[in-house]
């Protein structure tokens, strides 16, 4: 059974995951937001929104920004969940508060705002610690316009940045190494090279010393030479004994370890200190070479003021020492060039894979920009709906509006209900989340009976042809969206010709899918449909968006761009594909890939399918199932205007318990779709077993389940619908019930 909205468990916070849970039994007495259930229309849906979703979000909401989220959110929170739930957004966020506060601030007016790979210091885990994010901040509106609050979409993209930047200096090492390689390679005197190397490891690390050292035959004591120094900066060539260093270097050299001093005034005795400071240096790493048991060398890096050396540059400190020394033994030189090629192709695996990782997050910050792009195209075209529909009800509602300019208001609101709904029907398509009606038909005469229409729609002056074969060929699509995509490629091909050209029709049958845009073909059979224009063909910089909701590049006013949106959506959720061809200055060619069918066999209709009716209900009894108190009241009113005998249940429960075990009450049930437990679907084919003589009618504005199963052989009733299609619809499923035929 479904739970009831009440004010312990307001409905809009049932599943949600975790987080739902939590929110469900939160202590919400010392949070700014108050309980649940007095939360706003606004808030309630944005929650129930966010809970649903599995990217990271969250909201803050009301004058103290109170904190809400949802699961995916939890792993962002670290050590700050679970108390962060409900606290006030700055005393949660308050150590990123001076970086993120005027992107809030332009939030709470009315400003959305997104941020790429924003660096933000956190303290998540007990600790300071670097991190980067992409998100956008969203006003949240309440009932009167006014910003209640923000939402936030957001994704952690540390990982990517500290990659690619890992990525960036391990190239930049490669390159270093490749220089100094080219230009040690151009002497063979060991002294020019060690100078050479020594000043280009300082020049690439900013060092103020740099020096090669050799060890005495006793290893007491080295003497420097190779030396570079900055400008003001002391020379340290010169013989120096390792006493003078403490028997800390003596121990960690003649071991092979490398000597790292970071700042000599904390690490060391002030006896050692002094000569490291005698000779203007205080941070230092030695480098030994060992050989046969004994230290022969050493790389000496020098700096004067006090600093961290990164295991990067300990690395490539390393790797140069190692690369000197072995120039200077040519043998080791071959053999150290034929180590670095047997890890080359491990490194260029570690690049490539370095590289997908970006390209990945690319491609999901891609995604939330299309995200967005939708959403402004969709909130444009249904603000101007909204605006005659809103000014032409002010209007209806002036008692002295004669009756003249209250039917044209009254037909304003019609027509732009219909354009709302052909919309919302196009963004459907191309999401692929539209509820077909598919049928089986004769492709070849329905582009016969198309091209007709299309003469009209073109005009005079472009002329219609059709290049069709003598065999049959059918497919099984939903009729009315695949006449949609033609007459909508036939339009663009139309604006494209200027009005004046021919305009093709062509079939072929039993053809193989071809790859298209990356995926991988299929051998058929498909029935090929293409039209083909003699425009000025589209240019190949645009071939990749021509298929994008909003995309247009016509003038304002002159189309909304989804078109072919609705091409690419129905082809593709009919089990299909569509391509395109073109050449500039010679016109393009769309083909539509639709799989083949066999033809069904014709049906028996019932004998008083074609009676003729009353167009009243005449008391027939209508079971009318909806959880939305807004539709249930408006259905049960016009079918009771209509003549109907209505009873109204609030979900599918409810609508069982009325019904009874015969559910003799009721001539026909008229149900929503999408409802809270048991759904339309479900109860259907629940009576199509109970109560086989009982008819069935669903409606939905959208459902998956429907846009990917179908209606299981039920009457559907798109949504928005009006009186008329009601009561048709009603009329003939009653007329085909049992005990009627």
């Amino acid at each position: 059974m479904t739970e009831s909205a009440t004010p312990e468990f307001p409905l809009f916070l049932a599943g949600g995951g975790r987080m739902g849970a939590m929110m469900r039994s939160h202590d919400w007495s010392g949070s700014p937001l108050g309980h649940p259930a007095s939360w706003p229309p606004c808030l309630r849906s944005t929650v129930s929104l966010m809970l649903g979703s599995r990217f990271p979000m969250f909201v803050a909401f009301g004058r103290e920004l109170g904190f809400l989220y949802n699961d995916a959110y939890v792993e962002i929170l670290g050590g700050k969940h679970p108390a962060a739930l409900g606290r006030r957004f700055h005393d949660i966020w308050a150590e990123i508060w001076p970086d993120i506060s005027p992107l809030i601030e332009k939030a709470l007016a009315g400003e959305s705002t997104w941020s790429e790979d924003l660096p933000l210091t956190m303290n998540r885990r007990g600790h300071d610690e670097p991190t980067w994010f992409t998100f956008s901040y969203s006003p949240v509106r309440d009932e009167q316009d006014r910003v209640a609050g923000m939402f936030c979409a957001c994704t952690e993209t540390t990982g990517r940045v500290q990659a690619e930047a890992a990525l960036r200096a391990n190239e930049a090492r490669l390159q270093f190494l490749d220089q100094l390689g080219k230009e040690t390679a151009k002497s063979t005197d060991a002294d020019e090279i060690l100078a050479t190397t020594t000043r280009m490891v300082a020049a690439y690390l900013s060092l103020s010393n740099c020096a090669y050292a050799d060890m005495d035959a006793d290893e007491n004591g080295f003497t420097i030479r190779g030396d570079w120094a900055a400008e003001g900066s002391p020379s340290i060539v010169g013989h120096y004994s390792l006493k003078d260093f403490g028997r800390r270097a003596v121990d960690e050299l003649s071991a092979g370890q490398p000597l790292i001093i970071n700042d000599n005034r904390a690490e060391l005795a002030p006896e050692e200190a002094a000569t490291f400071q005698a000779i203007g240096i205080t941070a230092t790493i030695c480098l030994p070479l060992v050989k046969d048991g004994r230290l022969t060398a050493l790389m000496a890096i020098h700096d004067r003021v006090p600093r961290t050396w990164s295991d990067h540059d300990l690395a490539l400190i390393t790797e140069v020492t190692e690369r000197s020394w072995a120039h200077i033994e040519r043998v080791r030189a071959i053999a150290k060039l034929e180590a670095l090629n047997t890890t080359l192709e491990e490194r260029v695996e570690e690049r490539t894979s370095q590289l997908l990782e970006t390209e990945a997050v690319l491609r999901q910050s891609q995604k939330l920009e299309a995200v967005g792009q939708l959403t402004g195209g969709v909130a444009h075209d249904f603000n101007n709906m909204l605006t005659i529909i809103r000014s032409s009800v002010d209007f209806l509602r002036r008692p002295e509006l004669p009756e003249e300019r209250k039917s044209r208001y009254l037909n304003a609101v019609s027509e732009t209900v219909d354009r709302a709904a052909k919309l919302t029907g196009q963004l459907l398509a191309f999401a692929r989340r539209q509820t077909l009606k598919p049928e089986t038909l004769d492709v070849g005469a329905r582009l016969h009976a198309v091209a007709e229409l299309l003469d009209t729609v073109t005009g005079a002056r472009i002329k219609v042809m059709t290049d069709l074969p003598d065999q049959p060929c059918f497919i099984e699509v939903d009729l009315s969206q695949f006449e949609t995509a033609l007459v909508n490629m036939a339009v663009n091909a139309r604006d494209a010709m200027n009005g004046e050209g021919t305009l093709t029709l062509r079939l072929e049958c039993c053809v193989p899918l071809p790859s298209i845009r990356g995926h991988s073909g299929a051998p058929g059979p498909f029935a090929a449909v293409s039209l083909s224009d003699t425009g000025g063909g589209i240019p190949p910089s645009l071939t990749n968006c021509i298929f994008e909701p909003f995309f247009t590049t016509k003038d304002v006013g002159k189309g909304t761009g989804l078109g072919l949106s609705q091409v690419f959506g129905f082809t593709k959720q009919s089990g299909g594909d569509v391509t395109v061809e073109s050449v500039l200055g010679q016109g393009t060619t769309f083909t539509l890939y639709l799989p083949e069918v066999q033809p069904k066999a014709p049906l028996t209709e019932c004998a008083c399918e074609t009676a003729e009716t009353d167009s009243s209900g005449a008391g027939q009894r209508v079971l009318v199932v909806e959880d939305n108190i807004e539709v249930g009241r408006f259905a049960t009113q016009i079918l009771q205007d209509l003549g109907y005998v209505t009873t109204w249940a609030g979900n599918a429960e409810e609508a069982l318990d009325k019904l009874g075990p015969h559910g003799s009450d009721f001539d026909v049930v008229f149900s929503d779709v999408v409802m809270p437990g048991m759904g339309g679907i479900e109860l259907a084919k629940l009576l199509r077993r109970r109560l086989p003589r009982l008819p069935v009618v669903l409606a939905s504005g959208y459902s998956h389940v429907l846009a990917q199963e179908g209606s299981h052989g039920f009457e559907l009733l798109q949504k928005p619908y009006s009186a008329d299609q009601v009561s048709r619809v009603l009329r003939k499923v009653v007329r085909r019930s049992p005990e009627l035929c």
